[in-house]
């Protein structure tokens, strides 16, 4: 299909080195182009090594669209970019490698999204997947490696897990055999510009579904619930309280089991919550996520409890480091929007040293200022938001009983380690995103890692 098509993928990241890998073995003529000066793209040069691909690096020349075929976009890539806008002018066709590994994937697909909970949920689904499926099972997209650089290994019986931003829905023209949307709240309004942009780049996951493929919509969420008109296959939900009458879905029953209840009303008792040993009710919503779409996936129900049972949680979701001092330090670096900062400041009971910061996604701040002077007792705020962070916040009531602001996190952890007491939790739940400073929240979350263990 792509066998002498002139390829221009725009972005050299892990998205952007998959797909040219993947597009060269299949004949194209690739060109990779990078802002980044070549010394900087290292890495990625000695992973293509041998490989006939063009760089083209340190800007982007909109003459490198003149024997274009096909532009690929990565999906840190805004959409605004004049190269990316030239090329739509000159009617250049726009994929990416999300959507070129659904065009070819020879197994059943499972493609989750949402504002918030998305990593977990892939995960999750990963497991129950990897406890009752019985061929292989991958796991990826934005999490992870690409699935595309796993395309070639892929067989029909097998099962492909992946989870979606809205960065690589933007552009996309196909939806997976089983789509879940989980929530829809203000997020990358910086890159958007508006909630409807947004929300109409997360409703693609569910567009181009037939009639007998699943989509999984969470009662509970005005936004993902709003997409239950729109949908075209057959729909399964999910939510804390009972589904109607009528209205396939998982949910936790007053016995504290998490249950699911089919069309004609018949009730499969999945797993206790006891089990779980995620904190916060927004990682039950996950939990009851990941069991229905296991369902629609076409699991066995006995897969759900195996795949939830020992799960501690991702890397960098509040995630425990150490305990120091009587301290416990745990990293939500993960945590790059408000709401998430929220969710997770509601999963403690004990005092709270927050720390917050990153560079601000253009998204409202009230209600995560409102939760602070409620349960936070020292606000330690850094980078590009430190003072956007405090400002909201104020010492106008109760709580905080103190704010600083720190130019970084490094300072932030010391400044912490000066603050809290026996009995605290220092909790990095940043609300913004890492690109102030790191080169993602990944990067962020271990360098936090090491400097909470080096503390003396």
């Amino acid at each position: 299909m792509y066998a002498h098509a002139q390829v221009l993928i725009i972005g050299a990241g892990r998205q952007g080195t998959a797909l040219a890998r993947y597009l060269t073995e299949h004949g194209a003529r690739v060109t990779l182009n990078d802002r980044r000066p070549a010394e900087a793209l290292y890495e990625a040069r000695r992973l293509l090594q041998g490989l006939p691909i063009r760089w083209v690096t340190g800007g982007h020349p909109l003459s490198l669209l003149d024997e274009a075929d096909l532009v690929c976009p990565s999906g840190g890539v805004p959409l605004s970019l004049p190269l990316v806008q030239e090329a739509v002018r000159r009617g250049i066709a726009l994929s990416n490698d999300s959507q070129i590994f659904l065009e070819a994937a020879p197994c059943r697909v499972v493609g989750i999204t949402g504002s918030a909970g998305k990593t977990t949920t892939t995960t999750l689904v990963g497991r129950m997947a990897q406890a009752g499926w019985p061929g292989r099972v991958w796991v990826g997209g934005n999490i992870g490696n690409p699935l595309i650089a796993s395309l070639e290994t892929m067989q029909p019986g097998d099962l492909a897990v992946m989870e979606l931003s809205s960065f690589q829905l933007e552009l996309m023209r196909r939806s997976p055999q089983v789509a879940a949307l989980l929530n829809i709240t203000p997020n990358h309004l910086d890159r958007h510009g508006s909630m409807a942009a947004y929300t109409a780049a997360k409703a693609r996951i569910l567009e181009f579904q037939t009639a007998e493929e699943y989509a999984v919509l969470n009662r509970e969420d005005p936004g993902s619930w709003s997409m239950a008109g729109r949908r075209r296959g057959r729909l399964l939900t999910f939510g804390a309280a009972r589904p109607p009458a009528g209205l396939p879905g998982t949910w936790l029953s007053p016995q504290g089991w998490l249950t699911f209840q089919d069309a004609q009303g018949a009730q499969t008792a999945l797993l206790p919550r006891r089990v779980i040993r995620l904190r916060g009710q927004h990682n039950l919503s996950n939990c009851l996520a990941a069991a229905a779409i296991a369902l629609a996936a076409g699991l066995p129900p006995e897969a759900a409890r195996q795949g939830i049972e020992g799960f501690t949680g991702v890397p960098h979701r509040l995630e425990l480091v150490r305990i120091h001092r009587g301290v416990a330090w745990y990293n939500d670096s993960i945590a790059t929007a408000p709401e998430r900062a929220i969710a997770a400041i509601r999963s403690f009971e004990e005092p709270i040293v927050l720390l917050a910061g990153g560079r601000d996604k253009n998204l409202p701040w009230d209600e995560f200022a409102a939760l602070v002077r409620q349960r936070v007792d020292h606000l330690i705020t850094f980078g590009e938001a430190a003072d956007l962070i405090a400002d909201a916040v104020g010492l106008a009531g109760e709580r905080p009983y103190s704010l600083h602001r720190c130019a970084t996190l490094e300072e932030a952890v010391q400044q912490a380690a000066q603050t809290a007491e026996a009995g605290d939790v220092v909790l990095l739940s940043p609300g913004g995103t890492s690109f102030d400073a790191f080169q993602d929240f990944a990067e962020r979350g271990e360098r936090f890692r090491a400097w909470v263990q080096a503390l003396p």
